[in-house]
This record gives structure tokens, sequence and C-alpha cells, in this order.
């Protein structure tokens, strides 16, 4: 009884090892030029696809900032709460297949999330044809 228990347990702590390094939850971005954080994200999945959306912004000048060069459903939407990153699927070892958003030009993008091996950092990629944009966001705890 106390073996078959114990195994148990070791296999929940496993799994909720595993589960806990995947890209779902909240990530601070990082610009890639100057090495600050710029927003808090959360990313979550729906109906079997990734998606990210803006929680919060560190410049307080911008909290109530909109998306005025965005087009479609996202014109003129105010950043915080901002859908951004929308339908990727799991490839392997990398999320593609969906856009992200630059919410700075309104520019899409498509886009690939790779957790890197520390688990705690996120390579997020926007590719226009051959040319692409990295940023390594981490991970909130």
């Amino acid at each position: 009884m106390i073996k078959n228990t114990f195994i148990l347990f070791i296999l929940l702590m496993v799994s909720f090892n595993l589960s806990s390094q995947g890209i779902l939850g909240k990530w601070k971005t990082i610009d890639d030029n100057t090495g600050e954080a710029k927003s808090l994200v959360e990313i979550y999945e729906k109906d079997g696809k990734i998606y990210g959306k803006i929680i919060s912004v560190f410049n307080p000048d911008k909290e109530f900032a909109k998306c005025i060069d965005c087009s479609g459903k996202q014109k003129d939407q105010r950043l915080v709460g901002l859908l951004f990153i929308e339908g990727l699927t799991k490839n392997d070892d990398v999320y593609d297949g969906g856009t992200i958003l630059n919410p700075e030009d309104g520019k899409v993008f498509r886009c690939r999330l790779k957790l890197e091996e520390d688990k705690d950092t996120l390579q997020v990629r926007g590719y226009l044809a051959f040319f692409y944009r990295t940023q390594y966001w981490k991970r909130v705890k």
C-alpha cells in the first residue's frame, strides 16, 4: 500500500513538472534591441490552437495606448488585452502555423515559438518571407 502510494506520488510529481514546463502561462516580453522588459503576456490554448494576449505593459505612458496602425479586429484596440498571437499548433518541439502582430507598427508576421532548454526562456520568432526577427521572453513564475 505504501509502495503504491509512493509510486503514484512520483508519477503525479513528474506529470506536474512536465506540464509546468510547456509554453502556456505568463511571459515577460524582452525588447531585442534594448534588452528591456516591455510587457507581460499570457500564452494559452483554445480549441487546440495557441494564442497570446498582452495582459499588462510596464511603461505607464502606454497603459492606455491603442493599436492605431493595426487593421481588422485589432484596429484601435487597447494594447492591454490585445490578442496578438493567433492560431499556432504544435509541430515537434516548436509551435508554428499561425501569426504574430507587432502592435508598434500593425504588421502581421508568420510566427514560431520554441521553448529553450532552460524551460524558462521562450524563443519568439516572426517571419516575413526569408527575413525574421527573434526575441527571447522570460517565464513569469
